[in-house]
C-alpha cells in the first residue's frame, strides 16, 4: 500500500513539472450555456464548426465542463450521440489517449488533462482524432467533417 501512495505521489509530482505557467486553451468561454437534451438524452447541436481547429487541435478542444469533472464523462457520451458522419452515418468513439496538461481552477490538484477520442464512421478511411476537455466550458459544436444527429 505504502509503494501505492509514494507511486501515485511521483506520478502527481511529474504531471504538475510539466504543466504550462499558462493556459494555451483559446475557446474557453465560462458563460457558455450546456446545450439542451435531446429526449434520448444527447445534446442538441444547432451549429456546425467553421473552423478547423477546432475539437482537432489541442489548443481549440470542445470544452465539456458543466459539471463537476467526476461525473463531467456523461457529457462525452451527450456529445458524441448528437454527430453523425457527414453523410448522417453513426458514429463510434474510443478514449485513445490524454495529453496537454494545463492549469485549471475547476481540479482540486489546479491543472487538467485533454482527453483524446478516436471517432469512426462507416466509410472513413483513417478515424478523426478529437480533443475533449472536461473542465472548462466553451460553445458546442459538430467539428468540421461531421454531421449533426436530427432531432426525433
Amino acid at each position: 500500500m505504502r509503494e501505492k501512495i509514494i507511486l501515485f505521489g511521483l506520478l502527481i509530482a511529474t504531471a504538475t513539472s510539466c504543466i504550462s505557467t499558462r493556459n494555451t486553451i483559446k475557446n474557453i468561454d465560462d458563460k457558455a450555456p450546456m446545450p439542451a437534451l435531446s429526449a434520448d438524452r444527447n445534446f442538441i447541436l444547432t451549429e456546425k464548426a467553421t473552423d478547423t481547429k477546432y475539437g482537432y487541435d489541442p489548443d481549440y478542444p470542445v470544452n465539456l465542463g458543466f459539471m463537476p469533472v467526476q461525473s463531467a464523462e456523461i457529457n462525452v457520451k451527450r456529445f458524441f450521440g448528437a454527430l453523425t458522419g457527414p453523410e448522417g452515418q453513426e458514429v463510434s468513439y474510443r478514449l485513445v489517449d490524454s495529453c496537454c496538461p494545463f492549469p485549471s481552477g475547476k481540479n482540486n490538484m489546479g491543472a487538467g488533462l485533454l482527453d483524446i477520442y478516436e471517432v469512426t464512421w462507416q466509410g472513413l478511411k483513417e478515424p478523426k482524432r478529437i480533443h475533449i476537455n472536461l473542465y472548462e466550458r466553451g460553445r458546442i459544436m459538430a467539428p468540421a467533417g461531421f454531421g449533426i444527429k436530427e432531432i426525433k
